[in-house]
């Protein structure tokens, strides 16, 4: 095994733009930069979950026309209805 270590090349100051960045980064790996980084503490918390459920596409198309008249989005449209039809059977 060499004892020559490997050459990294500098992380440019700026990037013209996240493309550059993407570029750059998809050469290079963070491991070669452990000076650049710093380990921060996180806590997150999930306030929602969310789940997926394959749905018709005659269906999926009438949800999308109506959640676009009641002005929402598919998916609460989709909650909506779904809550109301099992609180309706309960």
């Amino acid at each position: 095994m060499s004892d020559r270590k490997k050459r990294v090349d500098p992380i440019p100051d700026e990037f013209a733009g996240y493309e550059e960045a993407a570029e750059f980064w998809d050469t290079h790996d963070t491991t070669d930069y452990p000076e650049a980084f710093q380990t921060v503490d996180v806590k997150a918390e999930f306030r929602r979950r969310r789940y997926e459920i394959e749905i018709d596409e005659d269906v999926i198309k009438v949800l999308r026309e109506q959640a676009r008249m009641h002005g929402v989005t598919v998916s609460r449209l989709a909650s909506d209805i779904l809550r109301q039809q099992i609180l309706s059977t309960a």
